[in-house]
């Protein structure tokens, strides 16, 4: 397999000035550079960037993916959005970790894969994924959590260590969560485990909008009309819904921590033998399904064939004598459902001396006579 890489950042919140377009253009000549995004792909070689600094100082999204089984996401939220100390609950190594800035937290989500699985060549995937990162900014933790689950899953958080807060929502995840887990190779009974102890989420704030924006202080409303001045209204929008949703109003409300890392662990290999002995059934229940149908139609084919026996015996007779391969296979298949009704009306004998007569006269065709036998059709003893 030849070395395939792929890079995609995206700015989100600021678009990017033409000077910084210019400086991101010394990096690489041979990318594609927007006001909004920055996409690569190599087949040789590797990019001069790195990403973490880009991230830092350019970005808001970032994906990266390899053939060898590598995938890398990052996302950048202001810290007025996400406290560096709720983050670190969830985000504690390699697989899931924190870069700090100035203004920013950036989430790492880091997988590595065996080389065949999860492959796909990306072209612009990453925009299917950044609404997570709305979501992250309006109080939804469901994305941390994910991310702790990846350490679960690489043996980067001890047996004994209790899970975090779960946030609501786990059993429904968004469009964004569920790619995200798919691109990432999150195991699925993982989630599924972890989402028994998450309650409903719900998408509206216990009190009315009107109500709660008019209780916010002067000085809260004057910041997030400054931002939406500025041209900075997604993010305007994210806080203010996160201050909604997450306040002491909120319905949404995550569960305390009560399992360890272990216990989920086994819950998910519990879950995995229930699921894969579940989906055995359906599939042992579609296949039923499907031969009984299938044997159902038959029954109705032979059905009209025994209306019309003589007639297929004469065309199959008809279709030999064109000496042409296809018409052969048509009358091969024409005497074969001859053969199963015979035997469903108890004229197996009656079929078998027609048959071998008319097999008798054929004799010199051997390229019939091996389709027959393939069939199963009677022979001389």
């Amino acid at each position: 397999m030849s070395e395939y890489q792929y890079y995609e950042f995206l700015a989100l919140d600021k678009a990017l000035t033409s000077k910084e377009r210019a400086e991101l253009r010394q990096l690489s000549t041979r990318a594609e550079i927007t006001a909004t995004r920055f996409s690569n792909e190599y087949d040789w070689g590797s990019f001069r960037g790195d990403p973490a600094q880009m991230m830092a100082k350019y970005f808001d999204a970032f994906l990266y993916l390899a053939n060898w089984g590598t995938r890398h996401l990052m996302f950048r939220v202001p810290k007025a959005a996400l406290s560096t100390e709720l983050a670190q609950q969830y985000c504690l190594a390699e697989a899931a970790s924190l870069i700090e800035t100035d203004d920013h937290l950036i989430i790492s989500l880091y997988a590595d894969h065996e080389p065949d699985d999860l492959w796909y060549e990306s072209h612009g995937d990453l925009g299917s994924m950044v609404a997570a990162r709305s979501e992250l900014l309006a109080g939804d933790h469901r994305l941390l959590y994910l991310a702790w689950l990846m350490e679960v899953q690489w043996y980067n958080v001890a047996d004994e260590d209790p899970e975090p807060p779960v946030p609501a929502g786990l059993a429904d995840l968004s469009g964004a969560l569920a790619t995200i887990a798919d691109f990432l190779g999150i195991d699925e009974d993982l989630i599924a485990v972890a989402a028994e102890a998450s309650p409903p989420l719900t998408s509206e704030p216990a009190a009315d909008l009107a109500d709660l924006i008019s209780a916010l202080p002067a000085a809260d409303k004057d910041k997030l009309l400054t931002m939406v001045a500025s041209g900075e209204g997604a993010q305007a929008q994210s806080l203010l819904l996160q201050r909604l949703r997450s306040g002491p109003l909120s319905q949404n409300e995550p569960a305390p921590a009560a399992r360890t890392a272990a216990q989920l662990w086994t819950a998910a290999e519990e879950h995995g033998i229930a699921r894969e002995a579940a989906e055995a059934q359906a599939l042992r229940a579609e296949e039923e399904r499907r031969a009984a149908a299938e044997a159902a139609a038959y029954e109705k084919h032979l059905n009209q064939l025994a209306s019309r026996a003589e007639a297929a015996w004469l065309e199959a007779e008809d279709l030999i004598a064109t000496k042409r391969p296809h018409d052969y296979d048509l009358a091969v298949t024409l005497l074969r459902d001859l053969f199963a009704l015979a035997r469903r009306d108890a004229e197996h004998d009656s079929f078998t001396r027609r048959f071998l007569e008319l097999r008798t006269r054929h004799e010199r065709k051997p390229s019939l006579q091996d389709r027959l036998d393939a069939a199963g059709l009677p022979r001389r003893p």
